[in-house]
């Protein structure tokens, strides 16, 4: 199952379903501050990306899972003394990728601690479900360590696509 060649985004194809990366058809990342107004700014980079690859009737779904993923990568993927240092590249990295029938959101952070769904009967409880949202509105997701210069994790979530045309 291994890959040959090495790429910026190999890191991000470990543990995925198999997706030939020669095959993306288009690739959008982002650097997201240490600050939780990251969010809507993860989200606007997705509606922006969405409407650029005429996604934009998937976007709820996506949005939903981006906000997510990076809402769990700034909580529970930074150390607690994260300041905004102007000198340093921001700790958390938005990458979305679309093939022919599958779009793939990874949130990139610091941390090497695996993401936990807490069990909860509590809905109402404001933490704990976002994996459980990420597990209901995308069709899979993982995580994986990063490995090479870069430290920290991945998560992921993949999103199947129609078929375009008239097959």
């Amino acid at each position: 199952m291994g890959t040959n060649g090495s790429t910026m985004l190999e890191p991000l194809r470990q543990g995925l379903p198999p997706l030939d990366p020669a095959a993306v058809s288009d690739a959008a990342s982002c650097a997201l501050p240490a600050r939780y107004e990251a969010v809507r700014d993860a989200r606007r980079f997705t509606r922006g990306t969405l409407d650029q690859w005429d996604m934009g009737d998937r976007f709820d779904d996506v949005c939903l899972v981006v906000s997510e993923l990076v809402t769990n990568a700034l909580r529970h993927g930074l150390p607690a003394d994260t300041a905004c240092a102007a000198d340093r590249e921001p700790p958390v990295r938005l990458h979305l990728m679309r093939w022919t029938e599958r779009l793939v959101c990874a949130v990139r952070d610091p941390s090497h601690d695996s993401p936990v769904a807490r069990e909860t009967d509590d809905f109402s409880a404001e933490s704990g479900r976002g994996l459980f949202l990420v597990d209901s509105f995308s069709d899979s997701w993982g995580w994986h360590p990063l490995a090479g210069a870069l430290s920290g994790k991945v998560v992921w979530a993949l999103f199947r696509l129609p078929r375009s045309g008239s097959e």
